[in-house]
């Protein structure tokens, strides 16, 4: 969510992030994604929460051609074009500082036809919810999106707005701190939720919530 410039971190675990690209196969595609750690900070840069994520997708669980899907704090791009690339129709959302860098790596990601499946547009979370169709998507994904707690409010906002009775979110997610977990709480307030995967090896959860006020076997 939010975009901070990073100086270079000498951690030899974090010497990913300062890396200019990131490279991947998902979907039967290679994909090269650009990253400006530098001048964008965490918004600019592939988590592991994101190719837990598309791995998850990959599995074939979740039903995404013909589906409509949005990706809330997308980051790099990495999960809403793995999505379009496996059939949905994809709405990529961030902040607007970020959709230029967000914008090329959709461009440079997608062969002419996907593109055509796929909107890049602003979205901070609790602001302007009205441009965007009450209950109009059937996914909602998102990927390390829960670790600010003054978004946690506007973000559950969001959710509540964009889901339909017969939404499912899914939140890829490292549980660093109990606000993380604070969050979840704050979650089943207005969801059923539920672990559906975690990469032991990146320690990534992957949980799936749908409103209270149906009941869904997906």
């Amino acid at each position: 969510m939010a975009l901070v410039p990073y100086v270079e971190n000498p951690l030899p675990a974090l010497s990913k992030l300062n890396n200019s690209s990131a490279h991947f196969r998902f979907a039967n595609h290679d994909l090269s994604l650009a990253q400006d750690w530098k001048n964008l900070g965490v918004a600019a840069v592939v988590w592991d929460a994101a190719v837990v994520m598309c791995m998850y997708l990959e599995l074939g669980k979740v039903e995404l051609k013909g589906k409509e899907v949005i990706e809330l704090g997308a980051g790099t791009g990495l999960v809403g074009i793995v999505a379009a690339l496996m059939g949905a129709k994809v709405t990529i959302t961030d902040r607007e500082p970020a959709l230029d860098f967000l914008s090329a790596n959709v461009k440079a990601n997608l062969p002419p036809e996907s593109q055509e499946s796929v909107f890049v547009s602003e979205l901070s979370w609790g602001e302007g919810l009205e441009r965007y169709p009450a209950g109009g998507f059937d996914l909602v994904l998102g990927a390390d999106i829960i670790y600010l707690e003054d978004t946690f409010v506007p973000l559950l906002h969001t959710l509540e707005h964009l889901c339909s009775d017969t939404a499912v979110v899914f939140l890829a997610c490292k549980i660093r701190y109990k606000r993380d977990t604070n969050f979840l709480s704050m979650l089943k307030q207005q969801f059923a939720v539920e672990e559906v995967y975690f990469d032991r090896q990146r320690d990534i959860h992957v949980y799936k919530a749908w409103k209270l006020t149906t009941r869904r076997d997906l």
